[in-house]
């Protein structure tokens, strides 16, 4: 059992990052799962429950013997690399609260892992996921509203969270949208006309009412339209064109990005669009190699 005190420095924590750092729910649920799975592990490694005191004595060995026990239930090197950066960004605000030196838990190494490389859909292709949208329902504003989703995820570069965030006051949609992403990060999307488009088209002919402060998108029961009906439209899509299992709602996003770069785009502007703090993030997003970085600085720098 964890201890009361580790209990509420916890839920103390994770309403800080809620608060402070704007954190989505998944990454607070997540962040918890992590934490609390690790205090858990501390509690019977050390025979009993872990006081606040007791915490800031964590050992190399103790990470060591966790890292070990958690590997051991087949939990792979990408998801124990996650788990301990929940734990030491606890850690790290604990001893700062506490006055205790984190070392010990802060120098441990996070495994090394390959970074899977997003498979963007071929120009061609996305456009034939957007025409071949609209012939999943029978239903005429259900398949207005599927291929308005997919033009908007293509579009638009959104998440699907982000899409599915849309509210009825976004519509018709403007020449550019407000979008808030992950960590509370807000950024400007351009909207193009076709985008702009199939949305009128699915609000005209949408049976339900929507209203500003509810969702733009919504479900066949007038309610908000989830992630899973979106990606089934996905699935069945792709069984059509024999497109790949990668070709996911956010394959468009990837797609967005890539296919802008190809055409000429700068890659700080595609950051920009994509809501990524870092560069490096969207250097992967967009399938950018050395080679091509490369013929970029050749082409550009002045002294090159």
């Amino acid at each position: 059992m964890i201890s009361p005190a580790a209990q509420a420095a916890l839920a103390l924590w994770l309403d800080q990052q809620r608060a402070l750092h704007g954190a989505a729910t998944n990454t607070i649920t997540a962040y918890c799962a992590d934490v609390i799975c690790f205090l858990t592990f501390i509690t019977q490694h050390k025979g009993g429950p872990q006081g606040l005191g007791a915490l800031a004595e964590i050992t190399t060995s103790d990470m060591r013997a966790w890292m070990a026990h958690t590997r051991s239930d087949d939990v792979g090197a990408r998801s124990m690399a996650r788990k301990l950066s929940a734990v030491k960004s606890f850690y790290r605000w604990l001893a700062e609260r506490e006055g205790f030196e984190p070392t010990a838990v802060l120098a441990t190494r996070s495994p090394k892992f390959q970074r899977k490389l997003p498979r963007p859909l071929s120009v061609d292709a996305a456009r034939d996921v957007v025409d071949t949208a609209e012939f999943q329902s029978l239903k005429p504003w259900i398949a207005a509203r599927d291929r308005a989703v997919i033009t908007v995820l293509y579009g638009c570069g959104l998440r699907i969270s982000e899409a599915l965030s849309l509210t009825g006051a976004d519509a018709p949609l403007p020449a550019s949208l407000r979008i808030t992403g992950k960590g509370g990060k807000e950024r400007l999307v351009p909207v193009l006309p076709a985008a702009r488009d199939t949305v009128e088209q699915y609000t005209r002919a949408c049976p339900h009412p929507i209203t500003d402060d509810g969702p733009l998108f919504l479900g066949a029961r007038g309610g908000k339209l989830s992630p899973r009906a979106v990606q089934k439209v996905m699935e069945q899509v792709r069984g059509q064109l024999g497109l790949p299992a990668t070709a996911t709602p956010h394959a468009l996003r990837h797609s967005f990005a890539t296919h802008l770069l190809n055409a000429g785009g700068d890659l700080r502007a595609i950051q920009e669009l994509l809501g990524h703090a870092s560069l490096s993030t969207t250097q992967a997003y967009t399938g950018v190699d050395t080679a091509r970085l490369m013929d970029v600085y050749a082409r550009a720098h002045p002294k090159a």
